[in-house]
């Protein structure tokens, strides 16, 4: 990779009056987190700050195997520290949903928990690199629906992973080559709940990188905006 360039944005959308997601863009380490918060107010705001805070103490200069590692040690903390917080205000959950970006050495690896997503676009096709961790995302792997179909089920936001959630933080992880080109995008649900595949490559694909966050973020906006959204565009050169 001769270069790796990102934009982001966040917002709390049109009808919630705090925003549970956060980000973390750490180009230097080649490493970006969106988590979307849950819990109401405060919990889940604390929830996703906790994750990205986490991961924002890697130390830098590790290997790629030595940081993917510290990443799971960092997000497992952060789990148990959501964890704790939910027993100190006596609360059943507090969680986050997690989706996180690697890239190094001609490779990328990403990491989730929950309904956060990651896609690739690359020579003008987009490809969904997660799965939903919901009670949906267990239709679609059923093939009872499409991933666009599940977003208009009444049981769209019930996911079944996150942190917080659980035991143990029980994490997914995909990885593959990289290619010149290759633009990856993650958000949180509130961008995919008004932003079908097509609506995404539509959009995103052959678009400045400068403006395709914005322009994502449009796109949930004149939806309604009914959640926070969160989106990171990362393009490898």
């Amino acid at each position: 990779m001769t270069s790796v360039r990102h934009s982001a944005t966040t917002h709390v959308g049109l009808v919630r009056t705090v925003n549970e997601d956060s980000v973390l863009a750490l180009p230097d380490r080649r490493l970006w987190i969106v988590a979307d918060g849950m819990g109401g107010h405060a919990a889940g705001d604390f929830a996703s700050q906790t994750v990205v805070e986490a991961a924002a103490t890697l130390p830098a200069g590790l290997s790629p195997v030595d940081q993917l590692g510290a990443l799971r040690v960092a997000l497992a903390g952060a789990h148990e520290a959501i964890r704790e917080e939910a027993a100190r205000l006596g609360v059943p959950v507090i969680g986050a949903a997690i989706v996180a970006l690697m890239l190094a050495e001609g490779h990328f690896v990403g990491l989730w928990a929950g309904d956060c997503r990651l896609y690739r676009l690359r020579d003008g096709a987009i490809e969904l690199l997660t799965t939903d961790h919901s009670v949906v995302g267990a239709l679609v792997q059923a093939g009872q629906m499409s991933w666009d179909e599940a977003e208009l089920h009444p049981q769209s936001n019930a996911i079944t992973r996150a942190a917080g959630v659980g035991e143990v933080l029980d994490l997914d992880k995909v990885q593959g080559e990289t290619r010149p080109g290759d633009r990856y995008i993650l958000c949180s649900d509130g961008l995919t709940k008004y932003a079908g595949f097509e609506t995404l490559r539509e959009t995103a694909c052959g678009a400045p990188l400068e403006v395709v966050a914005d322009r994502l973020l449009q796109v949930a906006l004149r939806g309604g905006g009914a959640d926070n959204i969160s989106i990171i565009v990362v393009d490898v050169a």
